[in-house]
């Protein structure tokens, strides 16, 4: 059989917790509507005050974003990360161990198919509580590496 690779792109965002994470796929790059419509997500997921912390993805800068998270009344606080530093972001180990290990070998035929092999597989990893715990273990020794040679 004979693949050509001419799907759409399929993009992934993703909040994580000590215990779980939490993902949605969208066809395309993600857009501000993306990340608005995954924000009310993970609210209805987790009760209380939410700490999002991301990286400089252009859009979670946008004013349409920043108003909308204003007009929540505090539930979500935002901090950014340094420019430049992915390492310190947890989810970034998530998309690594997505990429290297559970796609690795995927030759998917068509864009429904690695969709469904790639919501399948973080379902898989998040039953995964020490693989959870390990993306925020490797976040904290980088972390660690940055503030001792900075000394």
């Amino acid at each position: 059989m004979q693949y050509h690779f001419n799907w759409k792109q399929l993009s992934a965002i993703a909040g994580i917790t000590w215990w779980t994470f939490y993902f949605r796929l969208y066809p395309g790059t993600i857009k501000t509507s993306h990340v608005m419509d995954f924000l009310l997500q993970l609210m209805r997921h987790i009760p209380g005050r939410l700490l999002v912390i991301w990286d400089g993805l252009s859009s979670h800068r946008s004013c349409v974003l920043r108003d909308f998270i204003e007009d929540l009344d505090g539930r979500i606080t935002l901090e950014r990360l340094p420019g430049y530093a992915p390492e310190l972001n947890p989810a970034e180990y998530i998309w690594g161990h997505w990429k290297h290990h559970e796609l690795a070998n995927l030759c998917a035929k068509d864009f429904t198919q690695l969709s469904w092999y790639a919501r399948r597989a973080l379902r898989r990893m998040r039953r995964r509580p020490t693989l959870v715990r390990a993306f925020w273990k490797q976040a904290e020794l980088f972390d660690a590496n940055l503030l001792f040679k900075s000394q």
